[in-house]
């Protein structure tokens, strides 16, 4: 019988997986990129596209920076800080270096007083934004069974967020 997998976060003990809850493989012919190309690493240090897509977006605040910048072009730091809820100044702005240093983000700075400062996506950011639109698009479809768990995943910890 195949149990499923314990991480930390899981409550204790081992729960049975019902053949009905076992997820199909995808099969290794169907795995393609969006270019009919199969998702192979092709860069030393990835296992594949996915791997290195997420380690750019790594991060809990990153794929909502893109979003907005995506939404609103040309952003000023506090329009994006408003928009970005909870996060802190200091994260938001490492959040923005490192999206500066990857390419994605493109900062400009007009050299006025008081200091006037804007970000905006570069031609690599906008392409990752685009492939970000179907995870919006499943968030938004999926938002209350995602609710649902979220609240079942508390009564387990026995902690609110």
């Amino acid at each position: 019988m195949a149990y499923i997998p314990i991480d930390k976060n899981a409550p204790f003990g081992k729960y049975p997986l019902m053949s009905s809850d076992r997820p199909e493989p995808i099969p290794r012919s169907t795995r393609t990129s969006s270019s009919g190309e199969a998702c192979a690493p092709t860069l030393p240090g990835f296992t594949c596209g996915l791997d290195a897509t997420l380690r750019v977006i790594a991060g809990k605040w990153k794929p909502l920076i893109l979003y907005f910048l995506a939404q609103d072009g040309p952003t000023r730091y506090g329009k994006l800080r408003r928009a970005v809820r909870d996060v802190s100044d200091k994260m938001l702005i490492q959040q923005l270096k490192e999206l500066e240093a990857d390419g994605l983000v493109k900062r400009t700075d007009y050299k006025e007083i008081p200091p006037r400062v804007d970000y905006s996506l570069t031609p690599l950011g906008v392409s990752l934004a685009k492939a970000l639109v179907p995870l919006c698009t499943w968030g938004t479809e999926n938002m209350a069974a995602v609710t649902r768990v979220f609240a079942q995943r508390e009564t387990w910890n026995g902690t609110r967020r």
